[in-house]
């Protein structure tokens, strides 16, 4: 039987899924359910089940899941059997925390560089590493094997930044520039915007605060 090929929004939930997995080993579990991870992620049991449907079957009916065995299988989907290098283009306040973020590689990313246009800042140590300067950028994807990239720079340079990515062989790019970027058929852009988050938590927030000021009440 041909497996069906799962939706972006359905792959954007297996690492909620394996996040949550790693949770359950920390607490010593070696079993649970599609249940107990929705009730833990705030999702339904059924759309559990349905988005690992895309992915083979990996629990048994009456005893659910194996947490390593699922564990595992998720890390073998989302391809972080390997450390992936990762370049990061940018120097500033935001480049030095995600740079300093020991996150990224517990999880499979090594970032291996970092670039900035400023001269005040090539040549100063950020997270361990060198700050290079964007001239190079080219360089160090070939030499390293880079498949992904993390833009941590201005609005007005972030297009250019992505072109020249997408030009050196990257295929991922994550990015934290407030702009939507054009990029080639077959490079993947995961957008991280704080301010429209926090925008979109306004509108709930917003509706609670009017909801209990309203004087009708």
């Amino acid at each position: 039987m041909t497996k069906r090929k799962a939706p972006d929004i359905v792959v954007g939930r297996l690492p909620l899924y394996l996040r949550m997995l790693n949770q359950l080993i920390e607490e010593d579990r070696s079993t649970t359910n599609s249940q107990e991870l929705g009730d833990r992620l705030g999702i339904s049991a059924a759309q559990i089940r349905k988005d690992l449907s895309y992915f083979g079957g990996f629990g048994k009916y009456g005893a659910g899941y194996d947490v390593i065995y699922l564990r595992d299988q998720l890390r073998r989907i989302l391809h972080l059997e390997k450390i992936w290098r990762v370049v990061l283009v940018g120097a500033g306040d935001l480049g030095h925390a995600l740079a300093n973020y020991h996150g990224f590689s517990k999880n499979g990313f090594e970032i291996v560089a970092v670039f900035d246009s400023d001269e005040q800042k090539v040549g100063t140590m950020v997270g361990g590493l060198l700050v290079q300067d964007v001239s190079r950028l080219e360089e160090v994807i070939s030499e390293n094997h880079v498949k992904i990239a993390i833009i941590a720079v201005p609005v007005s340079a972030a297009q250019a930044v992505a072109d020249r990515l997408a030009a050196a062989g990257v295929s991922g790019i994550l990015n934290y520039a407030p702009i939507t970027l054009k990029v080639p058929p077959g490079v993947k852009v995961q957008y991280i915007d704080p301010v429209a988050r926090l925008q979109h938590m306004a509108f709930y927030v917003g509706g609670e605060l009017n909801k209990s000021s309203d004087p009708g009440e």
